[in-house]
C-alpha cells in the first residue's frame, strides 16, 4: 500500500521558493528590450518568474496540458445546485468527445486534456482515455459530517501529485487545472470561510444559477458545514478532509506536485482556487508556481484575491470551470515569454536607452 502521507511530506520538502535572483536576472533581460522600463506591465512580471522557474536561457512552455480533476458531492442532497448529480458524468463524457468548452479553448492554446475520476459518485463504465483513479464515490454531505477521512484526502492529494509527476516525465513544461463537480462551488465557498475565518456571506454565490432565495439558502449550508465540521478543522490538511472535495484535493495535490518539480500551473477559478489555497496553506512556497488564471464571476473569487494579494491574468466574468480560463492564461503566458525571448534588446537594435 502507498503511504500517501510520506509521498506529500517528501513533496512538500521538494518545493522551494522561486529564487529572487533569478528573478531579478531575468528583469535585467527585460529592461534592456526596445521599450520604456516596464512598459508592459503584468506581462513582465509573469514573464520573469516563468523564467526564473524554467530557466532564464529562452525559457518555452513546450508542452502543456489541463489537467480536470471529476469528483461528486453529496450536499446536492441540500438543494444547493440548479443542476442534477447526473449532469457530472453527462459531462465526462463531453469532455471525452472534446466537445466541451475546455477541449475547445485548450486546442487554441495547444494543450492537451486529461480526465481524471478521481471521486465520481457512479462507475462511469469503460470510457477509453479515462483516468480512472477512484478515492471514494463521491465526497459525503459536508452539512451533516466531513467530506472524506484525513487517509481519503491524502490519497486524493497523491493522485494529483501523481499526475504532475507524470505529466513532467512525458515533458510537460506547464500544467492547468481543471475540474468538473456538480455542487463543487459549495464545498470550495466553505473552504475558503475556514481558511480565511471569514463569514460565509462574503464567498458563497450562485454558482450554476441559483436565484436570490437559492443563494441564501446556500449560505445556511454553508453555515451549517462550517458548524458541523468545526472540531473537525484543526490544520490545513484536516479543513481539507472536513469541508473540501475529492477533486479539489486532487487539484491540491496537481500544484504541489508541479512546484516540487518547478513547474509553473495556471489555476482555473474559484474552485480550482479553493484547491490551490490549501495547496498553499500546506506549503505556502507552493504560491511561487500559481498563475492565477481569471478573476471569477463567482463574487467570493474576488475574496479571494483579495485576501491572497493577488492578480489575476484576466478578468472576464467567466465561471464555468473545467480548466477554461487556465487555457486563456496558457495563451497569455506563452506570449509572456515570447516577449522575453523573440524582442530586441537595445544593443541589438543599435539604439541608446532612453534615446
Amino acid at each position: 500500500m502507498p503511504n500517501n502521507k510520506l509521498l506529500l511530506e517528501q513533496t512538500v520538502r521538494n518545493i522551494k521558493p522561486v529564487d529572487a535572483k533569478l528573478i531579478a536576472r531575468a528583469y535585467e533581460r527585460l529592461d534592456n528590450l526596445t521599450k520604456p522600463k516596464r512598459s508592459l506591465g503584468f506581462l513582465e512580471e509573469m514573464a520573469a518568474r516563468l523564467a526564473a522557474i524554467i530557466g532564464l536561457e529562452k525559457p518555452r512552455l513546450s508542452g502543456r496540458r489541463i489537467c480536470v480533476f471529476v469528483g461528486d458531492h453529496d450536499v446536492v442532497k441540500e438543494g444547493v445546485s440548479a443542476y442534477p448529480q447526473e449532469v457530472t458524468l453527462l459531462m465526462v463524457k463531453n469532455f471525452m468527445a472534446s466537445k466541451a468548452a475546455v477541449n475547445i479553448l485548450a486546442k487554441r492554446a495547444g494543450a492537451g486534456v486529461e480526465v481524471i475520476d478521481v471521486g465520481m459518485a457512479g462507475d462511469p463504465g469503460a470510457i477509453p482515455s479515462l483516468i480512472r483513479q477512484n478515492v471514494k464515490r463521491g465526497a459525503a454531505n459536508i452539512a451533516r459530517g466531513p467530506a472524506m477521512s484525513v487517509a481519503e484526502a491524502l490519497q486524493a492529494i497523491a493522485v494529483g501529485i501523481g499526475r504532475a509527476n507524470a505529466a513532467v516525465d512525458e515533458n510537460i513544461s506547464v500544467l492547468a487545472t481543471g475540474e468538473m463537480g456538480i455542487g463543487n462551488t459549495t464545498p470550495a465557498a466553505a473552504l475558503f470561510a475556514a481558511y480565511f475565518n471569514i463569514p460565509a456571506t462574503e464567498v458563497v454565490g450562485p454558482g450554476t444559477g441559483l436565484d436570490d432565495a437559492g443563494v441564501r439558502k446556500k449560505v445556511g449550508i454553508v453555515n451549517q458545514a462550517l458548524e458541523v465540521n468545526k472540531g473537525r478543522c484543526t490544520g490545513a490538511l484536516e479543513t481539507l478532509a472536513a469541508l473540501g472535495g475529492l477533486e479539489i484535493a486532487g487539484i491540491c495535490g496537481l500544484c504541489l506536485g508541479a512546484a516540487a518539480r518547478s513547474r509553473p500551473v495556471a489555476v482555473d477559478g474559484f474552485i480550482s482556487g479553493a484547491g490551490a489555497l490549501a495547496a498553499m496553506r500546506i506549503c505556502p512556497a507552493v504560491k511561487d508556481y500559481l498563475f492565477f488564471a481569471h478573476l471569477s464571476a463567482e463574487h467570493g473569487h474576488r475574496k479571494f484575491f483579495e485576501m491572497e494579494k493577488l492578480r489575476p491574468i484576466v478578468s472576464l466574468d467567466m465561471r464555468l470551470g473545467e480548466g477554461t480560463g487556465a487555457a486563456i492564461a496558457m495563451q497569455i503566458m506563452e506570449d509572456a515569454l515570447a516577449i522575453y525571448n523573440e524582442m530586441a534588446t537595445f544593443a541589438e537594435a543599435g539604439i541608446a536607452p532612453g534615446a
